[in-house]
């Protein structure tokens, strides 16, 4: 695996979060290697931004990974489901990207034996990191391809949608950003009814 120059995550939120998408994330837990192709995300940016969870730069227990350097992995649960943040920028600027979906593609058969099913594997952010193998305890506070969390080059959308984050109805006026991406008919996407494209929508 060629090591993935992260760089594009350092300057802006919008921008790394729709670069994310096609990159691939392997995972390496408990000796078992899962990844998939990234389909959607979720852009938050922070002090500005109402739906995030640093918000005028609140920081708790709970956030305090969302401070680190760009490159870092922010996991939270809601819900009882663990959720995986890639952050973006810097210390004084606590913005990431949400991952939401993948697209299957390594370790499928070790994917089903954690949900416990072989449908909907992939399709929300806490299904992905069941999938994945990804939990908060474990996990929170690493950083990408310095552990068990890699990235990589994977595949090019040919077009991205642009859409309103999910779940954040209470948020105000964050409610109606545009921050949520997903690659253009992958079916591999949480909530959107998809008519499915030619090679699910990669180039």
């Amino acid at each position: 695996m060629i090591e993935l120059d992260l760089s594009f995550l350092k300057d802006d939120t919008i921008h790394a979060a729709k670069h994310l998408l096609g990159k691939k994330i392997t995972t390496n837990i408990d000796g078992k290697i899962t990844s998939g192709y990234i389909t959607e995300v979720e852009a938050y940016l922070g002090e500005l931004d109402k739906a995030a969870h640093t918000y005028q730069l609140k920081r708790n227990k709970k956030n305090e990974m969302m401070y680190r350097d760009y490159g870092g992995i922010y996991v939270y649960t809601m819900h009882g489901h663990h959720c995986m943040n890639f952050i973006t920028r810097d210390v004084a600027h606590p913005e990431g990207v949400l991952i939401r979906g993948i697209e299957p593609v390594e370790g499928i058969n070790t994917m089903i034996a954690r949900r416990g099913r072989n449908v909907n594997l992939t399709d929300g952010p806490g299904k992905l990191t069941q999938s994945l193998g990804v939990k908060r305890d474990l996990h929170n506070g690493l950083r990408l391809n310095e552990g068990p969390i890699q990235i990589s080059e994977g595949k090019i959308p040919k077009v991205i949608i642009g859409s309103k984050r999910i779940g954040i109805d209470n948020k105000e006026e964050a409610v109606e950003y545009l921050y949520r991406f997903t690659v253009q008919g992958n079916p591999y996407v949480s909530k959107d009814r998809v008519k499915v494209e030619d090679n699910n929508g990669w180039q």
